[in-house]
Formats: structure tokens, sequence, C-alpha cells
């Protein structure tokens, strides 16, 4: 049978290297032994050119861009993911799990699950508030074929305070890269409450970057500052957490643009997630969003009642002949990879 996906474009959050523990030089050589080299490439390379995409963006434009559509999967091995160097980090604290033991100068604990709260959501209306509503955003950009089109992705705490994460397809898609790239957080009803930031630099895995592998469809934009401020000073930033348990609860935000949906709300799913068992390794969640959610973050240990959680993975697919499930990648040394070159390159 053809099988053909629908892509969902998205964002999210993290930080690592710049934190100080006591096992810093052992922690950064194992990092440096797991980690493939992610690919990155320039947005924008002055001040004139980031002025000259912020401007392209106006609202007009931003209400006619349409969602994507994604490349179905190619089969794969069915491997188990790797569990090697099961690091997480949220805020201001540096967290493995698997020990329980959190080092940083000011630690923090991460949120229970709160399955036993919550009831499972096929995709509602976020209004609880909290920082997800200024953290996730759109995602505007135009493809090499000149259309312009929408993701979604979040903002997360980063090194230089500068870093979104979202889906790899939002960054480059049939083997060219997208331009005119921009995140606007917080973004509702065509409201832009937090301002516009252009990307100064993309990043995706080397796997989505060859081939479009779609167990690979991660990616991370640095933006340029705003008025003075960097994205995370303006907006705060979620954490991200790597190598962790599979299906876990997870709550999963976006900007689906496609019918019934028009992108002008910040939208949600929650539920126990499980494996793909079709033509990926991914996590796949009940979930009813489409196109334009692309990029959204999934979150493990969501607090309902601050919005803050550990980013993931992202919304990535959906089979066409069952639109009740979003898949999203696992979140492993790829992709931790792809957030640490984000987190140490130049925003300005």
């Amino acid at each position: 049978m053809h099988r053909r996906v629908a892509l969902i474009p998205a964002v999210a959050l993290a930080v690592a290297g710049a934190l100080v523990s006591p096992s810093g030089p052992a922690q950064a050589s194992a990092w440096n032994g797991l980690d493939p080299r992610p690919v990155g490439w320039s947005a924008t390379d002055s001040w004139s050119q980031r002025r000259t995409v912020s401007n392209y963006w106006t609202s007009q434009r931003m209400l006619a861009a349409q969602p994507l559509s994604v490349p179905r999967p190619r089969r794969t091995a069915q491997s188990a993911p790797s569990r090697g160097n099961p690091w997480a980090v949220r805020g201001a604290s540096f967290t493995r799990q698997s020990q329980g033991t959190a080092w940083s100068a000011r630690p923090t604990k991460p949120s229970t699950s709160l399955q036993a709260v919550v009831p499972n959501s096929p995709g509602l209306r976020w209004t609880d508030g909290g920082a997800v509503v200024r953290t996730a955003g759109r995602v505007f950009f135009t493809t090499a074929e000149g259309g312009n089109a929408s993701c979604s992705g979040t903002a997360v705490t980063s090194a230089n305070e500068s870093v979104v994460i979202t889906a790899g397809h939002c960054v480059k898609l049939n083997g060219a890269s997208h331009r005119n790239w921009v995140f606007v957080p917080g973004f509702d009803n065509g409201q832009r409450p937090f301002g516009t930031w252009v990307a100064t630099r993309l990043l995706t895995t080397q796997q989505w970057n060859a081939n479009e592998d779609i167990n690979f469809d991660i990616a991370a934009a640095v933006v340029a500052p705003l008025q003075g401020r960097t994205l995370t000073d303006v907006v705060g930033g979620q954490g991200v957490a790597f190598n962790q348990p599979r299906r876990a609860q997870m709550f999963s935000f976006g900007y689906p643009a496609a019918e019934p949906f028009d992108g002008s709300r910040l939208i949600y799913c929650s539920g126990q997630t499980f494996d793909d068992t079709l033509m990926s390794r991914d996590l796949g969640l009940r979930c009813n969003m489409t196109g334009g959610s692309s990029g959204g973050p999934w979150f493990q240990g969501f607090d309902e009642s601050t919005g803050m959680g550990w980013v993931n993975s992202v919304n990535s697919f959906k089979y066409d002949q069952d639109q009740r499930f979003m898949f999203g990648p696992f979140f492993g040394n790829d992709a931790m990879a792809v957030f640490r070159a984000a987190q140490n390159a130049d925003a300005a």
C-alpha cells in the first residue's frame, strides 16, 4: 500500500554546555565521543539582511502562509534507539535522571507526571496560560519553490539564550533549505506580542540533511537579538531532555493551520506515547493536530500549573490512512548534538 504522510510544522527548548558540574570534564569527553556532528548553515549574515526578512513578514503574508506536506518515511531497521548518556537539562539544572542526581548552582526538580490529574486530550485549545504560551510559537519561512509556509517551534533555555527547537523539515525539505526564517513566540490570532525573531543560523541532523530520514526530523534555529535583548530573556525558555524512557505520558503543543484549524491558536494534545511499528522508530501520540503544527514541542513532566516541561520530541508526521495519530522523533544523541551546536553558536 502506498503510504504518504502529511507534514506538521512546530518548535521546542533546551540548555547544556554552559553549566558547571563536578564531573564537567568527564561529561564533555563522553559527549564528544557519542555525538555525531550536526549540519548547520547561515540563515542571515548581517543586520540589513535581518531587517529585510523581518519587514518581509507582514501580517498578510503570515496569514496566507501554507502548511507543508511531509515526505513519507523510508523503511529503516527497527532497532532500539541508543540508551547511552541519558542526560537531561532544564532551566539552570543539570540532571542525570538515571541516577536521580542534580548538579548546578540552582538545582530544580522535574515536575511529576500529571496523567492522573489531567485528562488525555486529542487536540484542544490551550487556555491555562503559563510559560508555554510565551515559549511556544509559530515559525514562518519561504521554501525553495517560493511559497510561504508555516511550522511551530519552542524557545528553549540555552547558553546563548537564542535557541528555537523545531522539526527538520521546517528548516530544509526536498534537499533545499528554507529562507526568510522567523519565529513568532506567543502568536495569538495574528498578534505578535513578543515580536518577530529572525534566524541567523539553522541546524539539523546529518540523517535529515542527507536522506530526510524521518527518524531524525529534528532541527534548531539560532535567532538574532531583538531591540538589544535575547529570545529567552524576553519569553523564557523550556527545558530539554535526551535519551529518556519511551512510552511516557506527554503533552504536545503546536499551531495547526490546516483544516479544521487555522493557525491562530495554540493547540495541545496529551496522553501516553507508544512506539511506531509501521515505518519508523518514532514515538506516537493520539492527536488530531494538522499541518502547521510540525516542530511543536512534546513535553515530558509537563506541569499544567506553570506551563513548563522537558522538550523530548517534536511534531513530525502523520500517516494518511490514520489521521488520529501524530508521530515525533526520539530525542537521542543526534538531537543532543543539534542542540549543543545551536547553543554554542553566535546569535548576533
